[in-house]
Protein backbone atom coordinates (compact mmCIF):
# COMPACT_ATOMS: atom_id res chain seq x y z
CA UNK A 1 0.00 0.00 0.00
CA UNK A 2 1.39 3.41 -1.17
CA UNK A 3 1.77 6.00 1.32
CA UNK A 4 -0.59 8.51 -0.01
CA UNK A 5 -3.48 5.20 0.37
CA UNK A 6 -2.71 4.74 3.99
CA UNK A 7 -2.70 8.27 5.05
CA UNK A 8 -6.45 8.37 4.04
CA UNK A 9 -8.53 8.31 7.29
CA UNK A 10 -10.13 5.00 8.52
CA UNK A 11 -13.25 4.83 10.51
CA UNK A 12 -12.05 4.08 14.39
CA UNK A 13 -12.01 -0.35 14.51
CA UNK A 14 -14.50 0.04 17.76
CA UNK A 15 -17.14 2.57 16.45
CA UNK A 16 -17.01 0.32 13.12
CA UNK A 17 -17.66 -2.61 15.04
CA UNK A 18 -20.61 -0.99 17.23
CA UNK A 19 -22.15 -0.32 14.04
CA UNK A 20 -22.80 -3.69 12.78
CA UNK A 21 -22.91 -5.65 16.20
CA UNK A 22 -25.91 -3.29 17.85
CA UNK A 23 -28.25 -4.47 14.99
CA UNK A 24 -26.73 -8.41 15.21
CA UNK A 25 -27.20 -8.10 19.12
CA UNK A 26 -30.82 -6.73 18.46
CA UNK A 27 -31.79 -9.26 16.05
CA UNK A 28 -30.18 -12.49 18.21
CA UNK A 29 -32.18 -11.37 20.99
CA UNK A 30 -35.33 -10.79 19.44
CA UNK A 31 -35.06 -14.72 17.75
CA UNK A 32 -34.23 -15.97 21.08
CA UNK A 33 -37.09 -14.24 23.18
CA UNK A 34 -39.03 -14.71 20.00
CA UNK A 35 -38.12 -18.18 20.15
CA UNK A 36 -39.74 -18.72 23.72
CA UNK A 37 -43.29 -18.77 22.36
CA UNK A 38 -42.11 -21.79 20.27
CA UNK A 39 -40.36 -23.58 23.32
CA UNK A 40 -43.62 -22.90 25.20
CA UNK A 41 -45.80 -23.92 22.30
CA UNK A 42 -43.99 -27.62 22.51
CA UNK A 43 -43.65 -27.87 26.40
CA UNK A 44 -46.48 -26.89 27.86
CA UNK A 45 -48.85 -29.47 26.47
CA UNK A 46 -46.77 -32.08 28.45
CA UNK A 47 -45.86 -30.18 30.97
CA UNK A 48 -48.73 -28.28 32.02
CA UNK A 49 -47.70 -24.02 32.78
CA UNK A 50 -46.70 -24.48 36.68
CA UNK A 51 -44.69 -27.41 35.91
CA UNK A 52 -43.13 -25.34 32.77
CA UNK A 53 -42.46 -22.10 34.58
CA UNK A 54 -40.76 -23.72 37.72
CA UNK A 55 -38.25 -25.20 34.96
CA UNK A 56 -37.81 -21.70 33.57
CA UNK A 57 -37.76 -20.25 36.80
CA UNK A 58 -35.13 -22.22 38.45
CA UNK A 59 -32.95 -22.50 34.93
CA UNK A 60 -32.70 -19.08 34.69
CA UNK A 61 -31.96 -18.18 38.27
CA UNK A 62 -29.62 -20.64 37.89
CA UNK A 63 -27.76 -18.78 35.09
CA UNK A 64 -28.06 -15.50 36.74
CA UNK A 65 -26.89 -16.37 40.64
CA UNK A 66 -23.07 -15.30 39.74
CA UNK A 67 -24.24 -12.19 39.21
CA UNK A 68 -26.35 -11.87 42.66
CA UNK A 69 -23.51 -13.49 44.66
CA UNK A 70 -21.20 -10.74 43.12
CA UNK A 71 -23.61 -8.28 44.50
CA UNK A 72 -24.88 -10.03 47.53
CA UNK A 73 -23.70 -7.47 50.20
CA UNK A 74 -26.15 -4.90 48.36
CA UNK A 75 -29.05 -7.30 49.20
CA UNK A 76 -30.09 -6.75 52.94
CA UNK A 77 -32.91 -9.25 54.36
CA UNK A 78 -35.30 -6.51 54.54
CA UNK A 79 -35.26 -5.62 50.85
CA UNK A 80 -36.25 -9.14 50.28
CA UNK A 81 -40.14 -9.54 51.13
CA UNK A 82 -40.16 -6.41 48.43
CA UNK A 83 -38.03 -8.47 45.55
CA UNK A 84 -40.76 -11.49 46.68
CA UNK A 85 -43.48 -9.39 45.67
CA UNK A 86 -42.33 -7.93 42.72
CA UNK A 87 -41.02 -11.80 41.45
CA UNK A 88 -44.70 -12.75 41.47
CA UNK A 89 -46.04 -9.64 39.57
CA UNK A 90 -43.03 -9.78 37.00
CA UNK A 91 -42.11 -13.41 36.50
CA UNK A 92 -44.39 -16.01 37.97
CA UNK A 93 -47.54 -14.92 37.52
CA UNK A 94 -46.63 -13.58 33.38
CA UNK A 95 -45.19 -16.84 33.02
CA UNK A 96 -47.88 -18.63 34.02
CA UNK A 97 -49.95 -17.20 31.69
CA UNK A 98 -48.09 -17.20 29.10
CA UNK A 99 -47.67 -20.76 29.36
CA UNK A 100 -51.08 -21.28 29.96
CA UNK A 101 -51.79 -19.27 26.54
CA UNK A 102 -49.14 -21.24 24.92
CA UNK A 103 -51.32 -24.75 25.81
CA UNK A 104 -54.57 -23.30 23.74
CA UNK A 105 -53.55 -21.39 21.13
CA UNK A 106 -50.70 -20.39 18.44
CA UNK A 107 -47.32 -19.47 19.61
CA UNK A 108 -47.47 -16.40 17.69
CA UNK A 109 -50.90 -15.05 20.00
CA UNK A 110 -48.65 -15.18 23.24
CA UNK A 111 -45.49 -13.06 21.37
CA UNK A 112 -48.15 -10.68 19.70
CA UNK A 113 -49.58 -9.74 23.09
CA UNK A 114 -46.26 -9.94 24.65
CA UNK A 115 -45.33 -6.42 22.94
CA UNK A 116 -48.53 -4.84 24.70
CA UNK A 117 -45.88 -4.69 27.57
CA UNK A 118 -44.52 -1.07 25.96
CA UNK A 119 -47.96 0.96 26.21
CA UNK A 120 -48.84 -0.87 29.56
CA UNK A 121 -45.77 0.49 31.32
CA UNK A 122 -46.85 4.12 30.69
CA UNK A 123 -50.47 3.09 31.43
CA UNK A 124 -49.12 1.57 34.86
CA UNK A 125 -47.30 4.52 35.59
CA UNK A 126 -49.91 6.88 34.52
CA UNK A 127 -52.46 5.07 36.48
CA UNK A 128 -50.84 4.40 39.96
CA UNK A 129 -47.22 6.58 39.60
CA UNK A 130 -48.07 9.88 39.07
CA UNK A 131 -46.71 9.94 35.86
CA UNK A 132 -47.74 12.26 32.58
CA UNK A 133 -49.47 9.96 29.67
CA UNK A 134 -49.92 12.82 26.96
CA UNK A 135 -52.07 12.63 24.02
CA UNK A 136 -49.67 10.26 21.86
CA UNK A 137 -49.40 7.83 24.41
CA UNK A 138 -52.97 7.41 25.28
CA UNK A 139 -53.54 7.04 21.27
CA UNK A 140 -50.58 4.54 21.46
CA UNK A 141 -52.86 2.69 24.19
CA UNK A 142 -55.87 2.51 22.21
CA UNK A 143 -54.34 1.39 19.15
CA UNK A 144 -53.38 -1.14 20.82
CA UNK A 145 -56.39 -2.06 22.64
CA UNK A 146 -57.65 -2.32 19.12
CA UNK A 147 -55.39 -4.93 17.91
CA UNK A 148 -55.69 -7.43 21.11
CA UNK A 149 -59.33 -7.49 20.30
CA UNK A 150 -58.76 -8.05 17.06
CA UNK A 151 -56.62 -10.63 17.80
CA UNK A 152 -58.90 -12.24 20.62
CA UNK A 153 -61.96 -12.40 17.59
CA UNK A 154 -59.73 -13.95 15.42
CA UNK A 155 -59.84 -17.92 14.91
CA UNK A 156 -56.75 -20.19 14.18
CA UNK A 157 -56.94 -23.64 12.75
CA UNK A 158 -60.85 -23.51 13.60
CA UNK A 159 -60.65 -22.65 17.17
CA UNK A 160 -61.39 -19.31 18.78
CA UNK A 161 -58.00 -18.00 20.49
CA UNK A 162 -59.76 -14.92 22.79
CA UNK A 163 -59.03 -16.56 26.20
CA UNK A 164 -55.42 -17.13 25.41
CA UNK A 165 -55.28 -13.41 23.81
CA UNK A 166 -56.86 -12.45 27.22
CA UNK A 167 -53.94 -14.08 29.14
CA UNK A 168 -50.93 -13.35 27.35
CA UNK A 169 -52.62 -9.22 27.65
CA UNK A 170 -52.63 -9.81 31.18
CA UNK A 171 -49.62 -11.09 31.26
CA UNK A 172 -48.09 -7.79 29.58
CA UNK A 173 -49.90 -5.66 32.26
CA UNK A 174 -48.49 -7.77 34.73
CA UNK A 175 -44.64 -6.95 33.04
CA UNK A 176 -46.25 -3.40 32.97
CA UNK A 177 -46.31 -2.95 36.80
CA UNK A 178 -43.39 -4.93 37.56
CA UNK A 179 -41.25 -2.56 35.25
CA UNK A 180 -42.36 0.62 36.97
CA UNK A 181 -42.21 -1.40 40.80
CA UNK A 182 -38.27 -2.09 39.55
CA UNK A 183 -37.67 1.25 38.48
CA UNK A 184 -38.68 2.70 41.72
CA UNK A 185 -37.61 0.48 44.22
CA UNK A 186 -34.87 -1.50 42.77
CA UNK A 187 -33.32 0.91 40.08
CA UNK A 188 -29.96 1.31 42.32
CA UNK A 189 -29.48 -2.19 41.98
CA UNK A 190 -27.38 -4.15 39.07
CA UNK A 191 -30.05 -4.92 37.20
CA UNK A 192 -28.34 -8.99 36.18
CA UNK A 193 -28.38 -9.51 40.38
CA UNK A 194 -32.14 -7.95 40.68
CA UNK A 195 -32.92 -10.53 37.99
CA UNK A 196 -31.25 -13.28 39.78
CA UNK A 197 -32.96 -12.56 43.11
CA UNK A 198 -36.75 -12.06 41.23
CA UNK A 199 -36.28 -15.29 39.17
CA UNK A 200 -35.15 -17.17 42.80
CA UNK A 201 -37.72 -15.74 44.27
CA UNK A 202 -40.34 -16.97 42.35
CA UNK A 203 -39.24 -19.84 41.82
CA UNK A 204 -39.59 -20.49 45.16
CA UNK A 205 -42.87 -18.97 44.69
CA UNK A 206 -44.03 -21.27 42.39
CA UNK A 207 -42.39 -24.31 43.73
CA UNK A 208 -45.37 -25.71 45.91
CA UNK A 209 -48.05 -25.48 42.20
CA UNK A 210 -45.07 -27.43 39.89
CA UNK A 211 -44.92 -30.27 42.59
CA UNK A 212 -49.20 -30.19 43.14
CA UNK A 213 -49.22 -30.41 39.32
CA UNK A 214 -46.33 -32.07 38.09
CA UNK A 215 -46.84 -34.36 35.11
CA UNK A 216 -47.50 -38.13 36.20
CA UNK A 217 -45.95 -39.21 32.88
CA UNK A 218 -42.38 -38.43 32.30
CA UNK A 219 -42.48 -35.77 29.03
CA UNK A 220 -40.63 -36.58 26.22
CA UNK A 221 -36.70 -35.46 25.24
CA UNK A 222 -38.13 -33.00 23.06
CA UNK A 223 -40.16 -31.31 25.38
CA UNK A 224 -37.55 -31.26 28.36
CA UNK A 225 -34.81 -29.83 26.05
CA UNK A 226 -37.80 -27.07 24.70
CA UNK A 227 -38.59 -26.11 28.77
CA UNK A 228 -34.12 -26.37 29.29
CA UNK A 229 -34.23 -23.78 26.24
CA UNK A 230 -36.75 -21.91 27.48
CA UNK A 231 -35.14 -21.17 31.29
CA UNK A 232 -31.43 -21.35 30.31
CA UNK A 233 -31.48 -19.92 27.16
CA UNK A 234 -34.92 -17.48 26.66
CA UNK A 235 -34.64 -16.54 30.42
CA UNK A 236 -31.06 -16.68 31.32
CA UNK A 237 -28.77 -15.83 28.80
CA UNK A 238 -31.16 -13.62 27.22
CA UNK A 239 -31.23 -11.34 30.23
CA UNK A 240 -27.54 -11.00 30.48
CA UNK A 241 -27.19 -10.43 26.95
CA UNK A 242 -30.06 -7.55 27.31
CA UNK A 243 -28.26 -5.84 30.33
CA UNK A 244 -25.31 -5.70 28.37
CA UNK A 245 -26.70 -3.94 25.47
CA UNK A 246 -28.27 -1.84 27.79
CA UNK A 247 -25.08 -0.77 29.20
CA UNK A 248 -23.48 -0.46 25.62
CA UNK A 249 -26.13 1.37 23.94
CA UNK A 250 -28.87 2.56 26.68
CA UNK A 251 -32.19 1.52 27.70
CA UNK A 252 -34.11 3.57 24.82
CA UNK A 253 -32.30 2.24 21.64
CA UNK A 254 -32.10 -1.37 23.27
CA UNK A 255 -36.18 -1.65 24.32
CA UNK A 256 -36.41 -1.32 20.64
CA UNK A 257 -36.30 -5.13 20.49
CA UNK A 258 -39.78 -4.94 20.99
CA UNK A 259 -40.41 -4.56 17.66
CA UNK A 260 -38.78 -7.82 16.59
CA UNK A 261 -40.24 -10.62 19.63
CA UNK A 262 -43.42 -11.24 17.51
CA UNK A 263 -42.03 -11.03 14.26
CA UNK A 264 -39.76 -13.84 15.15
CA UNK A 265 -42.63 -15.59 17.32
CA UNK A 266 -44.87 -16.12 13.99
CA UNK A 267 -42.07 -16.50 11.96
CA UNK A 268 -40.81 -19.84 13.91
CA UNK A 269 -43.97 -20.79 14.64
CA UNK A 270 -44.65 -20.51 10.92
CA UNK A 271 -41.51 -22.55 9.84
CA UNK A 272 -41.21 -24.87 12.35
CA UNK A 273 -44.63 -25.92 13.71
CA UNK A 274 -46.63 -25.10 10.62
CA UNK A 275 -48.83 -22.96 12.55
CA UNK A 276 -50.81 -20.52 9.94
CA UNK A 277 -50.14 -16.56 9.93
CA UNK A 278 -53.68 -15.55 10.03
CA UNK A 279 -55.48 -12.12 8.63
CA UNK A 280 -56.75 -11.04 12.03
CA UNK A 281 -52.72 -11.80 13.67
CA UNK A 282 -51.35 -9.78 10.67
CA UNK A 283 -53.81 -6.73 11.67
CA UNK A 284 -53.38 -7.32 15.31
CA UNK A 285 -49.58 -7.50 15.00
CA UNK A 286 -49.75 -3.94 12.82
CA UNK A 287 -51.81 -2.29 15.37
CA UNK A 288 -49.68 -3.53 18.58
CA UNK A 289 -46.43 -2.50 17.22
CA UNK A 290 -47.79 0.87 15.75
CA UNK A 291 -49.09 1.86 19.42
CA UNK A 292 -45.51 0.64 20.78
CA UNK A 293 -43.79 3.17 17.92
CA UNK A 294 -45.60 5.53 19.07
CA UNK A 295 -45.74 5.11 22.45
CA UNK A 296 -41.67 5.11 22.60
CA UNK A 297 -41.55 8.35 20.61
CA UNK A 298 -44.05 10.07 23.09
CA UNK A 299 -41.88 12.38 25.26
CA UNK A 300 -40.74 11.53 28.60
Amino acid sequence: MSVSASAVAVPDASTASARWLTPVELGVLGAIWGASFLFMRVAAPHFGALALVEIRLAAGALVLLPFLWLARARFPLRLWPLLALIAAINSAVPFTLFAWAAERAPAGIGAITNAMTVPFTALVGFLFFSEKIGTRRALALAAGFVGVLVLASGRSAGASVGMAAAAGTLAAFMYGLGINLVRRHLSGLPPAAVAAATLSCAALLALPFAIATWPASNPPPLAWAAALALGVLCTGIAMVGYYRLIARIGPSRASTVTYLVPLFGVSWAWWLLDEPVTLPMVLAGALILGSVAISQRAPR
